[in-house]
């Protein structure tokens, strides 16, 4: 099981604007430990209030109906790309899942310091909801989460603009 301290422990790396990022889906382990589709709702819907609350929380709608489709519909996401059943299908229009998730972020305009405060926020859901989940699912689920992330930031501290294509991820298997 996994302590608040392991879990605020989990390491960061900073983007680098054109590199390739390598990531690996979370294991379909995760989803089972952290409670399967129930389990991950309870944590993404505490993550996603918690994104409320924070410093990005404009990057989300203010009305509570349409932030309450968004935790739906992205909580639908994660249940999938943990492997979980294929609730997210529709939304994504055919393509694959990561890529799409990668598009989505293009309409606005990500920072790294703002995908620090997602993840930040994101190890504050993890302590809250999933300390009974073995460390090691969690790490892998992290993984994931801190390297694909790098992937949705678009705007650097410089003033450039970047849109990472889904060829620069490798999603490893």
């Amino acid at each position: 099981m996994a302590t608040k301290k392991e879990i605020f422990d989990l390491p960061l790396s900073p983007v680098n604007k054109g590199e390739a990022v390598h990531f690996k889906n979370p294991p379909a382990a995760f989803y089972e430990a952290v409670g399967k589709e129930e389990g991950m709702k309870e944590l993404m819907y505490d993550f996603y209030d918690k994104i409320y609350e924070s410093a990005i929380a404009h990057y989300f709608p203010q009305d509570e109906a349409e932030f309450d489709e968004v935790k739906f519909k992205n909580s639908k996401f994660f249940i999938q790309i943990c492997g979980g059943p294929k609730v997210y299908e529709d939304e994504a229009k055919g393509m694959n899942l990561n890529e799409f998730m990668i598009r989505v972020h293009d309409d606005f305009s990500i920072t790294e310091s703002s995908r620090i405060e997602w993840l930040g926020t994101m190890r504050e859901a993890l302590a809250d909801k999933a300390q009974h989940v073995d460390i090691g699912l969690i790490r892998e689920f992290w993984d994931y989460l801190e390297q694909f992330s790098k992937l949705t930031v678009n705007t650097f501290a410089d003033g450039s603009t970047y849109y990472a294509a889904y060829t620069q991820a490798k999603e490893d298997r």
